[in-house]
């Protein structure tokens, strides 16, 4: 019995050696794409059907991390989300780094361009808004009037307006080539540009997209444009790479809805009042003021997550 005893007692030991001896499982690494992706994709219910693409990676703003950009796709929308990873790669920062010597909207003006696009009001402005607009987006015909009805009238000299095209081509069939021809006018004439942007918001509910070229060929006929110059930039589509170049812009600039506002790069999604805006103009100027600072410097593209986000 007491030999028994022994014995037993001499396996326990050694099977408590042998599962001491059991080597622990590496720690995982977020610089490891294939296991970011899957943390992401848990962290954000990005399922399968969704590609995910990781950047490599590139210095963060602040020291002891690395940065990438994951981007998630699904048919024609996509959304960029951008990942802080610590140098041992057990840490992962999602948000924004403020420079406390700089504007917190830096990132944002940075990546905003303004050269070469419409814009109406006073040059050097102290408040400069970008819009990002579909013209076939019931939400941003409703902005574009309220801003053309009221943003000069109620600031003449202390704001300037950008227009920049961001068509939706997933949910809406002729925006492109409505963006096409905006910027054919543009290109012809600016200033005729905007009565362009106010005719085809006003008959937005007309529009198909068979029907579109003939009725743009009769506006800029009416309105005396060159319409060989034009036919050709049109359907040549000379201008279509200027309208990629606005996409890209907006993804960069995480734009996911139309119609999107930045107001001094400070980032207004969605339709908002005209009461809304004029309050925070109010308060960009007042800024302005204060630091001496100033100057130039329902529609939705969504992922099929279960949350819709």
């Amino acid at each position: 019995m007491r030999f028994l005893t022994v014995a037993a007692a001499l396996c326990l030991s050694a099977g408590a050696a042998l599962f001491s001896q059991t080597p622990a499982p590496a720690p995982k690494s977020a610089l490891d794409k294939p296991t970011l992706e899957a943390y992401i994709r848990h962290l954000l219910l990005w399922n399968p059907q969704i590609q995910v693409a990781i950047s490599d990676p590139k210095p963060a703003p602040m020291p002891g991390y690395q940065e990438f950009t994951v981007t998630g796709s699904y048919g024609q929308a996509s959304l960029d989300e951008v990942f802080y990873v610590s140098a041992d790669g057990s840490r992962i920062v999602r948000g924004a780094v403020y420079d406390i010597n700089a504007s917190p909207f830096q990132t944002e003006l940075s990546r905003l361009t303004t050269d070469l696009h419409p814009s109406m009001g006073t040059p050097g402005a102290p408040v400069v808004i970008v819009l990002f607009s579909d013209y076939q987006c019931g939400y941003c015909r409703q902005e574009a009037q309220q801003l053309r009805a009221n943003l000069l009238k109620t600031f003449p000299t202390q704001v300037r307006l950008y227009f920049k095209d961001l068509p939706i081509d997933a949910i809406h069939p002729w925006a492109r080539n409505a963006s096409i021809a905006g910027r054919c006018v543009f290109r012809q004439d600016a200033l005729k540009f905007w009565d362009y942007h106010d005719w085809i918001f006003d008959k937005q509910a007309e529009v198909t997209p068979d029907n579109l070229k003939p009725k743009i060929t009769e506006w800029a006929t009416a309105n005396s444009l060159d319409l060989v110059q034009f036919a050709r930039c049109y359907d040549q589509r000379e201008t279509e790479a200027e309208i990629n170049a606005s996409i890209a812009e907006a993804r960069s600039l995480r734009v996911d809805s139309t119609p999107t506002l930045f107001v001094n790069g400070r980032k207004v999604p969605g339709t908002v009042s005209f009461a809304q805006l004029k309050a925070i103009i109010e308060f960009e100027i007042g800024h302005a003021q204060t630091t001496g600072q100033g100057g130039e410097k329902c529609c939705e593209v969504t992922l099929p997550t279960p949350l819709g986000k």
